[in-house]
């Protein structure tokens, strides 16, 4: 059986003009995880000038509304140069040029709309001011207002006050009042913080002439503004490509940068340390070499040579070596816990049990086309879907086994009458001569329950659970010898999970099918391997102890022990029962896959025309939909509570090698 990839760890002395370059292979190379992970230097000292250009970069993409890139630009890329660095000067000169120009052209503009605005207010007032403020009886006022209030103070005043807007958006008015309730109104007005503006006293309103020179200013100022977005939109088509390179330069050199300035270091040297597979061993020395010149100490140490490993204090990094189909299920692996160092790799096993799985509950040839069809064009970034195209593999697989799962049971998008004649095709081949044998598909459950009704759901039922056996038994079987290449004897023979928990469980299954196929009746022998069995399982403890070379074998003493294995008996036959009978699930979800195909059958046929078809492809499109996520969680539940938990009683650390990241 395949295990984890083996791992050596490196110790690096590299002279500081050599740090950069060490530290760019590494993130390029993508198979070195450092030793203690690297963390941020509160050295005021250390400034990361990179990263400050990058910032400055960044400002520069926003100003010219340029699109961001992702970590695929990053490809090929390079630290800065000092070629980049003449190009980043020359690209921010014109960028703060352009900023300027807006900051003046915008501030011109406010200045001649305000003036504009202002003139305009008071463009119908054609009346000499002292005119009307001289009037005996009549108090007015002219000021600013916030325009949004201005309904809101002519409903305060009511009839006492006339208010007159000077200005289409109403934020300066002209109030008139009688000379008795000029003091109310301007309590009132208060209330709503009007702002008096002096007025000269022969004060007419503009004249036109300085309304349209004012017009003709705001004219100007606009189309000054509009060029400049002219200016801004050539120097993006010019430039962004060259901001883009820049970006992506910048972003790996400020990675460097920090894990330099988290590296233990003197004036001279640097110190790493870092975990890489064993098979790039010889490689990556060789590059190391040939980046410095030879001006490089390199240590490489095994696993088991290194204390904190042997203690326990430190976990080797683990790391699954597949192709591109298997690793494709790495994430369900990951998503669980991370195996330990050096125990057997399961990924090979969630692939083939996940691919049977849900191909038996989701069997369909049309649903699994769409699957299959989805997964290449994923493969081939035809159809994207963001991070889920790394998952074309699955779709694939599951598409493959749904197809053919349908076609042994003659579906076809819901149609069991379409794959008929290519049925009967390959059973006339075989020599079948039964009209009614057929007419049926492939592997016909209608036939069998012709025949006796109970055989198809035995025959269902059987074959899940027998599937579960298969799943249940490999999961015991990783996980003795797994306990076996950690030295962990006591739990690889006795426990649950252990090799006596195995026999327990196998023998049980053997027992019963010799009785109910077979018609055997339980001889002594039987309940004493049975009682044998469970006995090692359920009263484990001391027997582990013992196996380890730790003492007292009892540990918590005699009563404790008792009380412990009985609640354990109990545990042991509970969860043998429910992991077989778990797997019943995939029969059921296999029938009511069949049901719902039917059901959209029958009412395409009782549909005419055009609505059966509609009929036919909404139904389709919710069953591979709704139906495919569930039957997705429930194989994932599966193999989660009824394969992992056979094996996975402690997790390891994950290889999560150092990479550049666009935005580390």
């Amino acid at each position: 059986m395949a295990r984890t990839t083996p791992m050596r760890l490196v110790e690096l002395m590299v002279m500081r003009q050599d740090i950069s370059s060490i530290i760019e292979f590494i993130g390029k190379k993508g198979n070195f995880q450092f030793q203690s992970g690297l963390s941020s230097t509160d050295d005021k000292s250390k400034v990361n000038a990179d990263f400050e250009t990058f910032k400055a970069l960044q400002q520069a993409r926003a100003f010219l509304n340029v699109e961001d890139i992702d970590d695929s630009f990053l490809n090929g890329v390079s630290r800065p140069t000092e070629e980049d660095a003449r190009l980043v000067k020359n690209l921010l000169a014109g960028i703060d040029e352009l900023k300027n120009k807006e900051l003046e052209y915008g501030d011109e503009l406010k200045r001649v709309q305000d003036a504009n605005d202002e003139a305009e207010s008071f463009a119908n007032l054609k009346i000499s001011f002292s005119e009307l403020d001289h009037v005996s009886f009549l108090s007015l006022k002219i000021g600013r207002i916030d325009p949004s209030t201005f309904d809101e103070l002519k409903f305060a005043v009511g009839n006492r006050v006339v208010i007159v807007p000077l200005g289409a958006d109403k934020s300066k008015i002209l109030v008139a009042t009688s000379k008795k309730a000029r003091f109310a109104l301007d309590t009132e007005l208060k209330k709503f913080n009007f702002v008096n503006l002096e007025i000269p006293s022969d004060f007419k309103g503009i004249p036109d002439d300085v309304l349209e020179s004012l017009r003709a200013q705001l004219a100007e100022a606009k189309k000054t503004y509009d060029s400049l977005e002219e200016e801004k939109k050539n120097f993006k088509t010019t430039h962004q490509e060259i901001l883009r390179h820049l970006l992506a330069t910048y972003s790996v050199g400020s990675q460097i940068l920090d894990v330099q300035n988290a590296l233990e270091s003197t004036n001279l040297v640097y110190r790493l340390t870092g975990w890489f597979p064993e098979a790039d061993t010889h490689s990556m020395m060789t590059e190391f070499d040939k980046l410095t010149e030879g001006r490089i100490a390199i240590r490489v140490y095994q696993p088991h040579e290194i204390p904190a490993v042997l203690s326990g204090h430190e976990k080797v990094p683990v790391k699954l070596s597949h192709g591109k189909v298997v690793s494709a299920f790495e994430r369900m692996i990951f998503s669980y816990g991370s195996p330990l160092y050096g125990s057997i790799d399961p990924t090979p096993f969630v692939a083939v049990f996940f691919t049977v799985l849900f191909g038996i509950m989701f069997g369909d040839l049309g649903q699994g086309l769409v699957f299959l069809l989805m997964g290449i064009l994923m493969a081939k970034k035809v159809l994207k879907l963001g991070g889920w195209n790394k998952f074309a593999p699955i779709f694939i697989c599951i598409g493959i086994s749904s197809s053919i799962m349908g076609f042994l049971e003659g579906e076809f998008f819901a149609n069991t009458k379409v794959l008929v004649p290519v049925s009967a095709a390959i059973k006339s081949a075989l020599g079948v001569t039964d009209p009614h044998e057929l007419a049926e598909p492939l592997f016909s459950l209608e036939f069998w329950a012709a025949k006796n009704p109970i055989v198809p759901i035995f025959l269902i039922f059987g074959i899940t659970i027998g599937l579960g056996f298969v799943i249940n038994s490999i999961g015991l079987i990783i996980n003795f010898f797994n306990k076996l290449a950690q030295q962990k004897y006591g739990s690889a023979f006795f426990g649950k999970t252990g090799l006596a928990g195995a026999l327990f469980f196998w023998y049980v299954i053997f027992f019963a099918v010799r009785i109910a196929a077979f018609g055997h009746s339980p001889q002594v022998y039987d309940w004493i391997i049975i009682g044998v069995t469970l006995f090692f399982s359920a009263f484990a403890e001391p027997f582990e102890r013992l196996a380890d070379g730790h003492h007292p074998a009892i540990e918590n003493g005699l009563g404790s022990l008792i009380i412990g294995g009985v609640v354990e008996l109990i545990e042991v036959i509970s969860t043998y029962l429910s992991n077989s009978i778990s797997f019943v699930r995939v029969g059921a979800f296999a029938l009511a896959h069949a049901v719902l195909g039917y059901i959209i059958s029958s009412m395409v046929e009782l549909a005419p025309g055009a609505a059966g078809i509609i009929i036919s492809i909404i139904g389709n499109s919710i069953v591979i939909v709704l139906e495919g996520m569930i039957v997705a969680i429930q194989v994932i539940r599966l193999q989660y509570y009824e394969f992992f938990s056979k094996f996975f009683n402690e997790t390891g650390r994950e290889f999560k090698p150092f990479t550049f990241k666009y935005k580390n």
